[in-house]
């Protein structure tokens, strides 16, 4: 059941926004009211639902492209594990993939996912398992070339043991580093979501490695209690 406070200030002045609370119904967890009233009250959800993002993590990309400047006009993008869509919706705006700004170069965005993902304007959607073994050929001939960047907000299905999901997401955050470096181009941006935790320091190690900078970041748009964290790593040595 959801319980709306009633509004004391009508006169605009002092007036703050309304919190949902959400009390706990019969049969429901505790975990679960607890999450509801937080997305009820979560800004970014009620931007995205204004704003006609699929997901909060939409902001994600945003923030880190705000700084990082990759998702630019022209560009060829790949998102891995797509799904629900948010990402590309982002990208497809950014790389002008429907050449809406007629000044700027035409991008091209590529989905690719476990799942069938509803089609979005601008962006070309796969249902493909990006470990198989001729993925990579795949996500080339589609493209047409190489990529520019190829980006991920995956997260492993969560096991219920912190240790257990971090090093799942860091395993599945080093198969994507793998991967991108089949398709990108000389120069190209790897963006992935990863877990601090304390076993990504190999991930950091083959990051640096392979690229000139990487950076550690945790956009606003990750909640504060998330121990989700970015890896933006620009300059592919090819």
């Amino acid at each position: 059941m959801v319980k709306r406070p009633t509004k004391k200030n009508t006169s605009g002045r002092g007036q703050r926004d309304l919190h949902v609370k959400v009390k706990t119904a019969r049969g429901r967890k505790l975990s679960s009211t607890q999450w509801l009233q937080r997305q009820l009250n979560d800004p970014y959800v009620k931007r995205a639902q204004t704003e006609g993002y699929r997901g909060r993590a939409a902001y994600k990309i945003l923030e880190l492209d705000d700084k990082y400047r990759f998702l630019v006009p022209g560009a060829r993008i790949v998102d891995l594990g797509c799904a629900p869509g948010g990402w590309l919706q982002v990208a497809v705006k950014r790389a002008n993939t429907l050449g809406e700004r007629t000044s700027k170069a035409q991008g091209f965005v590529l989905g690719v996912d476990l799942q069938e993902v509803e089609a979005i304007a601008g962006a070309e959607i796969h249902q493909l398992d990006f470990m198989e073994d001729d993925a990579d050929v795949k996500v080339k001939e589609w493209l047409g070339g190489k990529a520019n960047v190829v980006m991920s907000d995956m997260a492993a299905s969560a096991s219920g043991h912190k240790q257990t999901d971090h090093n799942r997401i860091i395993a599945l955050c080093e198969a994507a580093a793998y991967f991108a470096f089949d398709v990108l181009e000389e120069g190209g941006t790897f963006v992935a979501k990863v877990l601090a935790g304390g076993a990504e320091g190999d991930l950091q190690k083959l990051l640096k490695a392979r690229f000139t900078k990487v950076a550690n970041v945790k956009p606003p748009a990750s909640r504060s209690d998330s121990s989700e964290k970015f890896v933006v790593a620009t300059g592919f040595k090819a």
